[in-house]
């Protein structure tokens, strides 16, 4: 399957592609499961009736998690965005949630302990340990926030919560990675 060389676009229209490898039926079944039902609907409501784009992301995660009934949320954050951590944490505290806020430095681990080609003594960013931290905190929902790349594929792996990424690390372009698009000759 590749949707970009498509020419006919069925599937906008309510119309299955015959270039698919899946079971249609089983995933209409999978998405009519309890746990997914809630889901579904609560992410209707931030697009459905004419809503999309009209929330910021911020404003859109506050909404899902009250739809939700998430009371604990987890924020695993690099420790180079501990300021926006905390801001988040407070937005979201003033909306009713208990924040578990757990820094990507966790645990004290040097380099050299977690990557064996290592020879750098300094401290270690350690997504296990925001993992198991969270996880141990029993949060409902988790976001990540600036998490290396890498990090947050591991940290992804061993969450046991609902996980979203809030902030996405772009050094480059103040985190808005899109911003590459525009910057002639960045992506050869």
């Amino acid at each position: 399957m590749d949707c970009l060389n498509c020419t006919s676009k069925n599937c906008r229209t309510t119309e299955a592609c015959h270039a698919q490898k899946f079971d249609a039926a089983e995933l209409v079944q999978t998405y009519h499961l309890p746990e997914n039902v809630k889901i579904i609907q609560a992410a209707a409501r931030l697009v459905d009736n004419g809503r999309a784009g009209t929330l910021s992301r911020l404003q859109e995660v506050i909404e899902f998690s009250g739809s939700m009934n998430f009371k604990r949320i987890g924020i695993a954050y690099c420790y180079g965005m501990e300021a926006e951590a905390a801001l988040i944490t407070t937005i979201f505290r003033e909306s009713g949630f208990k924040l578990y806020p757990v820094s990507c430095t966790t645990g004290g681990f040097k380099q050299s302990e977690i990557n064996t080609a290592s020879k750098i003594d300094k401290v270690s960013c350690n997504p296990l340990a925001q993992a198991s931290q969270l996880n141990n905190e029993s949060v409902d929902f988790t976001l990540t926030i600036g998490l290396c790349l890498g990090h947050d594929i591991l940290f992804n792996q061993y969450i046991n919560s609902y996980t979203s990424t809030l902030v996405v690390k772009d050094r480059v372009h103040d985190h808005n990675p899109l911003a590459a698009f525009s910057v002639p000759n960045e992506i050869n």
